[in-house]
């Protein structure tokens, strides 16, 4: 139960087997962008705001600098153990089989709960595009699971089933597919820096924290989970050439590129439209997702950033830019497949 297995037998066991080291540095940070750059930061700008108000500027810096200390460790450990399998693999070397056995298993379903859910949200954004665009009613048994009341959710099977088949065909090309959904989004992203920055109006920053730091902390504990994903990388390692350079490029990399687009883009909000929570009578702020929340949206109409579900796209059409927002709602959904291909290849990775 607690017998732990050696470096040595680890690096031996990996030998034996058929991957090949086929990815660079580039290959790795676009892995991890592609892992990292999901929804969380086209949908949890607005609940940040309604936290921390501008803070959240803040927030993401703290957020970021938790996920760095973490790529750290994984840096380092991928480079000494420059295998598959991640955080198992580094648990079985050092505490043990058990905890090792019982880490895999939560990697494992960390992997497959992530690709099934964006698959389901992936396929929303299809099914909503080609409703709108081709104004073609898609029944309900079809886009639906079976707890919704429908039967399949057929979009979201069939984009699974056509990343499986990718990671099937190599990891060369998987790696080269993501490069090209991460070139959508960071083409969206950095499309939205360049529309708004220029038009900032430095007055919107203050107050710059109106619910403290105690809103501050709130909202870096929910922008945690917009760079969730950097850790899987670490499952390529023994796909990399030269990991105890590449490793640490990657995961470093990736992972303070998208906190630089975090902060800017946070920035572009929080200047050109505002980002000051909707408060109770007594000054607090309400709760995201609330019924209270909802009702005073209701009340101001659309003109806070913190009552609309799609913050980016929101702000560019308060700004003039009306068709870049909705291009770049679209960007962000059929960009969403490189998230479920990260998550697959780190699941089969452990």
């Amino acid at each position: 139960m607690w017998r732990v297995k050696s470096l040595d037998a680890i690096l031996a066991t990996a030998e034996k087997k058929s991957l090949q080291r086929s990815l660079g540095p580039f290959q790795l940070t676009m892995l991890g962008i592609g892992a990292i750059i999901g929804t969380g930061i086209f949908v949890l700008t607005a609940e940040a705001a309604q936290k921390a108000g501008p803070g959240m500027i803040a927030a993401f810096i703290i957020a970021g600098f938790v996920c760095a200390v973490a790529a750290l460790c994984y840096a380092e450990m991928s480079s000494m153990v420059p295998v598959s399998g991640s955080a198992y693999t580094y648990s079985y070397a050092v505490m043990g089989e058990m905890l090792a056995w019982m880490v895999g298993w939560a990697l494992i379903l960390e992997y497959a709960v992530a690709a099934g859910a964006v698959s389901v949200g992936w396929s929303g954004y299809v099914v909503g595009l080609i409703e709108n665009a081709f104004h073609i009613d898609i029944p309900n048994a079809l886009v639906l699971g079976p707890m919704d009341g429908g039967i399949v959710n057929l979009p979201a099977a069939m984009i699974a089933l056509v990343v499986t088949a990718l990671l099937v065909v190599g990891t060369k090309e998987s790696a080269t597919v993501n490069a090209f959904l991460v070139a959508i989004k960071v083409a969206a992203l950095s499309l939205f820096c360049v529309l708004a920055l220029p038009v900032m109006k430095m007055e919107n920053f203050e107050p710059f924290a109106p619910l403290g730091m105690a809103g501050i902390s709130a909202a870096a504990a929910s922008i945690f989970f917009a760079y969730v994903g950097f850790d899987a990388v670490s499952t390529a390692a023994e796909e990399t050439k030269n990991p105890q350079r590449n490793m640490p490029i990657g995961l470093i990399g990736s992972l303070g590129i998208c906190t630089i687009f975090y902060i800017l883009v946070a920035m572009g909000v929080i200047g050109t439209v505002g980002a000051q929570p909707v408060m109770d009578a007594a000054g607090a702020g309400l709760r995201p997702g609330s019924a209270e929340l909802t009702a005073a949206c209701k009340l101001v109409g659309d003109t806070h950033v913190v009552c609309s579900k799609e913050a980016l796209a929101w702000t560019l059409r308060e700004i003039g830019w009306p068709q870049i927002g909705n291009l770049l709602g679209l960007a962000a959904g059929l960009a969403l497949p490189s998230v479920i291909l990260m998550m697959m290849f780190g699941q089969t990775r452990i």
